[in-house]
C-alpha cells in the first residue's frame, strides 16, 4: 500500500460490464436479452452482464460474462468486435449497492441461437421494438447503444457484411432502415452509395429478379474501403 494512503476512507463500490449485442434477423434488428434467475429483478429482462473479478480487466468480464450468461462458445464470444459505449455511474442504479457499470455494444451478423446459463435462467435474441421495461436501467444502456451502432452504419462499411456476398441497393438499404427505424429515399440512397468512393463495386453479369413487378436489379458486393467519406447520414431529425 502506498505510504500516506488509506483506502478504508473512502466507501467501497463494485464495478460491473453491460452487454448490448444487436443482430438482425428476419429483417428486424434483435437485441441479445437474458432472464434474470437472481434477485434483484429475478424474472426481469435484462442486458447481459455482471461483476468485474479483482483480477480482471473490463474488456475480459464482459467476454467472459456474455459466454457465460448466454452459452455462446468462447470462440464465438472472443471473435465479436465489443466497442465500449459509456460508463453509467447512476448512486441509485443498483438497489445491491453502489455499483458503477461500463457497457459495451455491438452489431454482429449471424450470431447462433443462445442459451441461459451463469446467473440467466435464459436467453434470446429479442425484437428491439418488443424488448419491454428491462431491469436496472438497462433501457438507458439500450437506447444509447442504439443510437451508437446507428452511427457506426454512418461512419463505417458494416451494413455490407448482413447481406450477402452479393446483394441489391434494396437489400442494403434495408439494413439501413431496420437499424435506424426509418424509410429512406431509394433513389436517393441509391445515389449516395454509388457514389462513395470504395462503398460497393459491381458484379459483372446478369442482374437478378428480386420479385414483384420491378425489373431486375444490378447486383453489388462489398468494396475496398471500411470508412465512409463522406458519410451516409440518418435523414435529419429522424435518428432512432
Amino acid at each position: 500500500m502506498m505510504k500516506g494512503y488509506d483506502a478504508g476512507a473512502f466507501p467501497p463500490f463494485a464495478v460491473t460490464v453491460d452487454l448490448a449485442v444487436f443482430t438482425v434477423r428476419e429483417g428486424r434488428l434483435h437485441v441479445l436479452l437474458v432472464e434474470r434467475g437472481e434477485d434483484p429483478y429475478k424474472g426481469a429482462w435484462a442486458l447481459p452482464g455482471g461483476f468485474v473479478r479483482p483480477k480482471e480487466s473490463a474488456g475480459l468480464a464482459a467476454r467472459r460474462e456474455l459466454a457465460e450468461e448466454t452459452s455462446l462458445s468462447q470462440d464465438t464470444v472472443a471473435g465479436l468486435h465489443l466497442e465500449q459505449l459509456r460508463t453509467y455511474s447512476d448512486p441509485d442504479r443498483d438497489p445491491r449497492m453502489r455499483v458503477v457499470s461500463v457497457a459495451y455494444t455491438a452489431l454482429v451478423p449471424d450470431l447462433p441461437e443462445p442459451r441461459g446459463g451463469g446467473d440467466a435462467a435464459r436467453a434470446q435474441w429479442t425484437p428491439l421494438d418488443s424488448a419491454g421495461r428491462l431491469a436496472f436501467d438497462h433501457d438507458l444502456i439500450l437506447a444509447d447503444a442504439h443510437h451508437r451502432v446507428g452511427a457506426k452504419l454512418e461512419y463505417t462499411c458494416l451494413a455490407t457484411t448482413f447481406c450477402p456476398a452479393e446483394f441489391t441497393l434494396g437489400e442494403l438499404q434495408q439494413v439501413y432502415e431496420t437499424v435506424w427505424g426509418v424509410e429512406l429515399d431509394r433513389p436517393n440512397f441509391r445515389r449516395k452509395v454509388l457514389t462513395t468512393p470504395g462503398f460497393v463495386e459491381a458484379v459483372e453479369g446478369p442482374p437478378r429478379r428480386t420479385g414483384g413487378r420491378g425489373k431486375p436489379a444490378a447486383l453489388y458486393r462489398a468494396g475496398a474501403a471500411s470508412a465512409l467519406h463522406p458519410p451516409l447520414l440518418r435523414p435529419e431529425g429522424r435518428h432512432a
